[in-house]
């Protein structure tokens, strides 16, 4: 039986089970955004990372992730969806399973470029595939699962791998973080081939292969002098590099021009581009996404390595903010798309102060640290990240003509995985170098880490704050313009 397409055929009696088969993949992608960081200080010791290394076990993931999602979103409608997500859903199986038996931090690191571009192969399609597969009067309740799942697995995150990583499964360390998704992922393909309706391609479709090699090495351009430029002593070619990208990332702007102008596919939508509103609402995306990753890996480093928090504890004194983001998602989908700049304001406020109200905790820490103190900060701070990424897309989509909203909302997606990318890198070179210092001028552990960790948290404060800033430049918010549906986007904490 075909799919559902909108048109009045009747409903695929297949669709929640293929529903399920949807959110397990989708569950098993988030979860592993949130599970690394728990990992990260067993990492550093068991394979000898350097501080950069470590930086890019959690970079080249997001990295990836970020490059792949436009040029996989427009394979996916190419060769069809449902193949592109089997074969990204085995793809990720297969790059966890190289994780977790990598004998060597640069095995590592290259298995997770291979989980991120994995990773953009199948999330392209989870909300695609679920739109054609279910009618309209149910699709508000299909979408609704993808954001509870996407909260619940920010919360089970850090504490399956404390778990995980505290059992020494078979003697294993980190390994099993990765290791887990092996039978999940196989379940996911076998159960995908048979019950996921077979949705097909449009081969007529071109994709925009030289906007994709000018976009992801201009990216990668400017992200890898950022992370390796400390380890280095920050030579000319690190500015070089850097300043190549920004031209890169120019001649990418000027080639969708041209493919449009010819009317030819672009990677980016060129009406998107040349829209000030859209444009300035990716910039604020980038900004607000910059904020949380680097901020859990410098605050597992500082519980483990600087306190000697066991994974799973130190997965356990991160779970308030997840929990607030779980809060968050129930209250935002209440309010639907209404007083979406208020939100974004109230959002916005919340991180700034709870995680200002950290910076002051870590800052005044001497010999020992209670996990109890980073509860109501992080609680704050959860809340206001579920507010704002569902109030924040929707503000920026409100702008965007219906024809454009499917691209709109891939970009700002990856705009979002960019910005995260960069946050890792600028948050790492504040963290790693003032820690350096501290060691330097014979600081222990403990004050070492904390004073590290601490002006590190100064990026997320200053960032929330500039957000709270742009905020009130986005137009008063109304009710939702009739027809336009915009779907609600994973948060990762």
């Amino acid at each position: 039986m075909s799919p559902h397409t909108g048109e009045g055929g009747p409903p695929d009696p297949r669709r929640w089970v293929a529903l399920a088969i949807l959110l397990i993949a989708n569950f098993m992608n988030l979860i592993d955004v949130t599970i690394v960081n728990v990992a990260l200080p067993s990492m550093r010791e068991n394979l000898g990372a350097s501080d950069s290394q470590i930086e890019w076990v959690v970079a080249a993931y997001v990295l990836a992730f970020a490059l792949g999602l436009l040029p996989f979103g427009r394979l996916g409608d190419i060769v069809g969806r449902t193949r592109m997500f089997l074969l990204g859903v085995g793809a990720f199986t297969a790059a966890s399973a190289l994780c977790g038996l990598s004998p060597s931090i640069e095995m590592l690191i290259a298995a997770r470029v291979l989980q991120g571009f994995a990773g953009a192969m199948m999330t392209p399609q989870v909300l695609a595939i679920a739109t054609v597969t279910f009618p309209p009067q149910e699709r508000g309740q299909a979408f609704s699962l993808f954001g509870l799942s996407a909260g619940l697995a920010s919360v089970c995150g850090p504490i399956l791998g404390g778990v995980l990583i505290d059992a020494h499964i078979f003697g294993l360390d980190w390994q099993p973080i990765f290791l887990v998704n092996v039978p999940i992922g196989i379940l996911a393909v076998v159960a995908g081939w048979f019950l996921i309706p077979r949705l097909p391609g449009h081969a007529e479709l071109k994709n925009d292969y030289v906007g994709i090699a000018l976009f992801g090495l201009g990216i990668v351009a400017v992200v890898f002098p950022i992370v390796e430029g400390r380890t280095y002593g920050w030579p000319l070619w690190a500015f070089g590099l850097i300043a190549l990208g920004l031209v890169m990332l120019g001649l990418f702007y000027l080639w969708q021009r041209r493919r449009a102008q010819a009317g030819e596919p672009q990677l980016l939508n060129y009406d998107l581009l040349r829209s000030k509103d859209f444009m300035f609402g990716a910039f604020v995306v980038t900004v607000f996404a910059s904020g949380i990753p680097g901020m859990f890996m410098v605050i597992s480093l500082l519980l483990q390595a600087g306190f000697n928090f066991t994974p799973l504890e130190s997965g356990l004194t991160n779970t308030p903010f997840s929990v607030g983001v779980l809060i968050a998602s129930f209250i935002a989908g209440r309010f639907g798309a209404h007083y979406l700049r208020s939100r974004l304001v109230a959002a916005a406020g919340l991180l700034t102060f709870g995680i200002g109200w950290l910076h002051f905790i870590i800052a005044g820490v001497a010999d020992t640290i209670d996990h109890w103190w980073f509860l109501p900060p992080l609680l704050i701070a959860g809340i206001g990240l579920g507010l704002g990424f569902s109030s924040l897309f929707q503000l920026v989509l409100r702008s965007v003509p219906n024809r454009d909203a499917g691209a709109g909302s891939g970009a700002l997606q990856a705009f979002q995985q960019v910005g995260g990318a960069l946050g890792v890198a600028l948050v790492g070179q504040i963290f790693f170098t003032n820690l350096g210092n501290n060691f330097a001028a014979g600081a222990g552990p403990h004050a070492a880490f904390a004073d590290a960790t601490a002006l590190a948290l100064w990026y997320q404060v200053i960032s929330f704050a500039i957000v709270l800033i742009l905020a009130f430049r986005f137009k008063g918010s109304g009710s939702q313009p009739q027809g336009r549906s915009v779907h609600a986007v994973p948060v990762e904490a």
